[in-house]
């Protein structure tokens, strides 16, 4: 939708609501009213298991309050919900690739299964916002890769700083994105396009996502939360047609829990079909990301070219 461009627009005061997860910090900003929920997990920035729980539990807490939020002892009203990530320069890597190596040496389908699951319980509640009919938008202030990248496409909008890449690195270890890329692709892109974008492995700028239309509002660096209040106010006096609007699009083109446990069965299998040279690749991203987040801690520069080489 907007081309890169200058915001200025000043933040609010927000509270910090829920529990104090130890993977996740939730904030309410009653002017917009607004929920935050920031990723910020403890080693690799993937979705960890402790992490999925927290999100999970974070979203039980809505049901439990009739979609609202409780902010200083009061139920409070859900306009937005927006997600970010606490980690510099890194949305998320996605699967707990780890794991995966493990679970799939040990031929353990139950717990791969277990996993996706809580995966997609994630994705379907952003997906459906949380149950309500608040607007839901994501954040992206660096690299959203694999599941990232999934949970970035699940929101209404995306909100996208320049320097920001996302893409599905799967295919380098014989695997694809099995928690709703597909589905959320085709139905944005097409079959075709959204075949081509999981098939190449290929990392998008997010400039080349906005020209996709994938991205819909591109910001220059360090601008991100402000083009978050930018965007809320500039649609503030549109918003009930622009919650309706979505609702709209999720009537028309439905992304079912059925259609996301079907694919990932198919992801499973396709997991446990994976041979010692794949389940080394796996190893080497690892030891990748690990890389990359020690030296995004030291302000080093990314060669996108080497993200995957030792």
């Amino acid at each position: 939708m907007n081309a890169l461009t200058d915001v200025k627009f000043l933040q609010p005061h927000r509270h910090t609501i829920g529990k104090p997860y130890k993977q996740l910090v939730v904030e309410y900003d009653r002017e917009t009213k607004a929920v935050w929920t920031y990723l910020n997990p403890t080693g690799t920035p993937c979705f960890n298991l402790g992490l999925l729980n927290d999100l999970i539990d974070n979203h039980k807490s809505f049901n439990a309050n009739g979609g609202k939020a409780m902010c200083e002892g009061s139920l409070e009203p859900i306009e937005y919900f927006v997600g970010a990530s606490k980690t510099e320069h890194i949305f998320n890597y996605g699967g707990d690739l780890a794991l995966f190596v493990l679970l799939i040496k040990s031929r353990d389908r139950q717990a791969l299964l277990h996993y996706a699951k809580m995966c997609i319980d994630c994705l379907h509640g952003r997906l459906t916002s949380y149950d309500t009919n608040a607007v839901t938008i994501s954040l992206i202030q660096g690299d959203a890769l694999g599941g990232g990248f999934e949970s970035a496409l699940s929101s209404n909008v995306i909100i996208a700083e320049e320097s920001s890449r996302m893409g599905f690195p799967e295919i380098l270890f014989n695997l694809f994105p099995g928690m709703g890329a597909y589905s959320l692709l085709a139905r944005r892109l097409g079959a075709k396009m959204a075949e081509e974008m999981i098939l190449s492995g290929k990392i998008y700028s997010a400039s080349e996502l906005h020209q996709l239309g994938l991205v819909d509002v591109l910001v220059p660096d360090g601008q991100g939360e402000n083009a978050v209040y930018d965007f809320i106010h500039t649609n503030n006096r549109k918003k009930n047609g622009m919650r309706a609007m979505y609702e709209c699009r999720r009537h028309t083109n439905p992304v079912t829990y059925d259609e996301l446990m079907n694919i990932t069965e198919v992801w499973v299998d396709a997991a446990l079909r994976l041979e010692d040279r794949d389940l080394k690749m796996m190893g080497r991203l690892v030891r990748s990301q690990q890389r990359q987040l020690a030296s995004r801690k030291e302000g080093q520069a990314i060669n996108p070219a080497n993200d995957f080489v030792e």
